[in-house]
């Protein structure tokens, strides 16, 4: 920005509502809802092991443990990003922070897989209304194109950084406390939100938006819903009825979302947005992305700590690198794309991604550190440039009435790129993983427990005698490691055939300059 544009003033509405600072201060306030839906959804798998140990959840139980938080939040999210532009994104962002903390208390409190699997559900119910509510804030309350890109930066750099903050203070939290600590670190950050919330941010929403179409919103939850649920079932049972009644139903869903969507005065979800192709182009690789990166960071916490016997808080740490190198690349993301180009900055990315995740596919039960921590910077760094330029590309080419349902359109397309990861790579991970043989001596009950996951053969090992528990581990843990490559292989093409999409899509894409006009 020149002199002469920092000293233009500005309307209440542009700065949140207390000149420069106050714009700052309001993303501050943002940001740590940010932090907190990513905390949470990355402490889960920390807690795994010490959660399968009480509640004795079954495989599927303990995927749907995993999953149900990404599903809810994905079917809910166009819907609540267009009710927040309708009713008022303040409103709609304190109201799902006060119902997150409410219901982390009761997830911590969990005492069955089925108890938490419901929590976990209206955790996500909650979570979808404070992601797309974030973006949008940022889009109306930084007007100058510079500075949004570096606010996106923060926001997405926080991100991040929430994501490998949850494993270290999870890890923390679990070698002092019960597992359902983790959870519960949820409240303290949701009260702040909530006090300074009330007072810093602005309100903003679409004035000419007209109703929320309920019927929509039932189309679009049961839509994303069915089809999930039909992947994740196809991919851990084959081609059964249930996922092909799930297609079909989900597919009809989306297909009459869609069409409904073309007849309203006042859509959901605008479908004209996607007729511009870097908005297309920017969903496409985030979704992809997110795919390849969840399934695999899901489980690489378990090898961490099942395969090679870290404790929870080393485990966590030694996740760190891809959240360092996320925050310091989404800092300079938008600077970069300005001086090189969008799409060479987040091709560029997610190649990096991909060439990382095929060295991982290498890893070895002895694997010494370097080579992972290595491995994860290079994910962080090629993260931080990919997914802070799409956001960017994303917010800037919808009007800003529109930023809800844009904001939420991104937002989906990260949450069913983690359910479709975690669901499909998942299961690619299990069903290498129950191939191998346990010891004759083994009995069929703990030889089951063992093949349901590999909490279930710690667990299983430690009732047997010493040799026999050895020899059934070692089988265990060989057998996960080989599940694990075949996951990072099939991450490996997916981001690298990602980047050559991106490469395409995004020809020509740039990010605005300068300050936009003030209205």
């Amino acid at each position: 920005m020149t002199a002469t544009e920092q000293l233009k003033p500005r309307t209440g509405a542009e700065t949140g509502g207390g000149g420069s600072r106050g714009r700052w201060l309001a993303l501050a306030v943002l940001v740590l809802a940010v932090l907190l839906v990513a905390v949470d959804a990355t402490v889960l798998g920390l807690a795994t092991p010490s959660l399968s140990e009480e509640l004795k959840p079954s495989g599927t139980q303990l995927l749907w443990i995993g999953d149900i938080y990404s599903f809810v939040i994905a079917g809910l999210l166009v819907s609540m990003g267009s009710l927040g532009d309708r009713i008022g994104r303040k409103k709609l962002l304190l109201t799902g922070a006060t119902a997150f903390g409410a219901v982390s208390v009761l997830t911590a409190h969990a005492t069955s897989p089925e108890t938490m699997i419901v929590a976990r559900a209206l955790l996500g119910v909650a979570g979808a209304t404070l992601m797309p509510s974030t973006l949008a804030l940022i889009r109306n309350i930084f007007t100058d194109p510079r500075e949004r890109s570096l606010a996106i930066g923060i926001w997405g750099a926080t991100a991040s950084a929430g994501a490998a903050v949850g494993p270290v203070v999870g890890g923390a939290l679990l070698q002092h406390f019960h597992w359902g600590s983790v959870f519960l670190i949820n409240l303290p950050v949701m009260i702040v939100l909530v006090l300074v919330g009330i007072k810093l941010l602005p309100e903003s929403k679409n004035p000419v938006a007209g109703p929320w179409d309920l019927i929509s919103v039932a189309l679009s939850l049961v839509g994303v819903i069915g089809v999930v649920y039909a992947v994740k079932e196809a991919a851990t049972h084959g081609a059964t009825w249930d996922a092909g009644l799930a297609t079909v139903i989900g597919a009809t869903a989306l297909y009459a979302f869609v069409r409904r969507q073309f007849t309203l005065a006042a859509p959901l979800l605008d479908m004209r947005l996607f007729k511009d192709r870097g908005f297309s182009g920017a969903v496409v690789a985030d979704l992809l992305t997110v795919f390849g990166l969840s399934g695999l960071l899901f489980f690489l916490s378990q090898f961490l700590q099942l395969v090679q016997g870290r404790e929870p808080l080393e485990a966590g740490l030694a996740e760190l690198p891809a959240a360092v190198g996320a925050v310091v690349t989404g800092l300079v993301a938008g600077r970069w794309a300005r001086r090189f180009s969008v799409r060479s900055v987040v091709a560029g990315g997610l190649g990096a991604i991909g060439l990382a995740l095929g060295v991982l596919a290498l890893v070895r039960q002895d694997s010494g550190y370097p080579l992972i921590g290595a491995s994860l910077l290079i994910v962080g760094l090629g993260a931080g440039f990919s997914f802070t330029v799409t956001a960017d590309v994303i917010l800037s080419s919808v009007p800003k009435e529109q930023a809800g349902a844009a904001s939420a359109v991104s937002e989906t397309a990260y949450e069913l790129g983690a359910a479709l990861g975690i669901a499909l790579l998942g299961s690619i991970v299990t069903g290498v993983y129950q191939g191998f043989a346990t010891p004759a001596e083994v009995p069929a009950p703990l030889a089951e427990a063992a093949h349901e996951s590999l909490g279930g053969a710690v667990e299983a090992a430690s009732a047997l005698d010493p040799h026999t528990g050895d020899t059934l581990l070692d089988a265990a843990r060989g057998a996960f490691v080989d599940g694990l490559h075949y996951a990072s292989g099939v991450s490996a093409l997916v981001l690298l055939a990602t980047a050559g999409a991106a490469w395409f899509l995004l020809k020509g894409q740039k990010l605005q300059e300068g300050v936009t006009t003030h209205h």
